[in-house]
């Protein structure tokens, strides 16, 4: 079970016991926007004292776009080793649909997760699988698909979502993602497939991408995990036997008045569902 663990006045104060960062990407290090100024220092102060750091994120595209796109808010690549994303990994579970005919969901900015993969697009009727990466526009929700489910229902199609997020922080508002229509549709009877962050297959490749880094095997119990998301950071954490740095201040800051010193209790009982080991919290990540 998770231990009662109090706030932390920064990594600083736990960085000596981790040789290896797994870091969540959105409402850790950037909003979607611009990025969380003292969340980058303190990732980059890690590493210059020694230590490997790899971001892992549920965002449905590769590792390029991605480090383009932190390159463009102004992440430096100097908070981190590499990067893993959701997308890399569902890339595995779609080469299973090479040849044949996927009816796609999502913004036209995701298609680069099929290059290569000989995917075809095309309507309901004559698809084997539904790929979803986030709903088509920041201003859906998931009731919005509720006749398009109906219709995958129907036809018995999988879900094969590339962004197992429910919601996330895009400015000074949460968006619904990928995860939100994969829950909804598994609610309705349908059947859903992901890779990405609660599951382990991400966390294999970016521990594999740690132990390169570092140039030698970490254990596992010098790997820290950092990230916002009970459902997908903390739940990963546990399955994957490492302990958890929880950021409060983000998805979750209305529920826990993250900015105002919330009881030690409250942040416990929140996270405890996910039998994360929970070594402490902090409403923004910083040194």
């Amino acid at each position: 079970m998770t231990r009662i663990q109090g706030p932390q006045p920064g990594l600083s104060a736990i960085a000596t016991g981790f040789d290896g960062i797994l870091s969540d990407v959105w409402g850790v290090v950037h909003n979607g926007q611009e990025p969380h100024g003292p969340a980058v220092d303190a990732l980059v102060q890690f590493r210059r004292n020694g230590g490997r750091v790899v971001l892992i994120t549920n965002a449905p595209r590769p590792r390029g776009p991605i480090m383009e796109q932190l390159d463009r808010i102004g992440v430096t690549r100097e908070a981190y080793d590499n990067i893993v994303t959701s997308g890399d990994a569902t890339r595995i579970l779609l080469e299973g649909y090479a040849g044949k005919v996927v009816h796609r969901v999502g913004p036209a900015q995701d298609v680069v997760l099929f290059e290569g993969l000989g995917i075809t697009f095309g309507n309901v009727e004559e698809a084997s699988a539904v790929a979803v990466t986030d709903l088509d526009t920041d201003d859906d929700t998931p009731a919005d698909y509720t006749e398009r489910m109906r219709a995958w229902l129907a036809r018995g199609l999988p879900l094969i979502c590339a962004n197992p997020d429910k919601v996330v922080e895009e400015g000074d508002r949460l968006i619904y993602c990928g995860g939100a229509l994969a829950d909804a549709y598994e609610d309705i009877g349908g059947r859903v497939m992901m890779a990405g962050k609660p599951f382990n297959p991400i966390y294999e490749e970016a521990k594999a991408l740690l132990d390169k880094a570092a140039g030698r095997r970490i254990a596992r119990e010098r790997v820290l995990a950092i990230g916002d998301s009970v459902r997908t950071d903390a739940v990963g954490a546990a399955q994957f036997g490492i302990p958890l740095l929880f950021v409060t201040g983000s998805i979750h800051a209305e529920e826990l008045d993250a900015f105002n010193d919330p009881p030690p209790k409250r942040v416990h009982d929140f996270v405890s569902v996910s039998r994360a080991n929970m070594i402490g919290y902090m409403p923004r990540l910083a040194w």
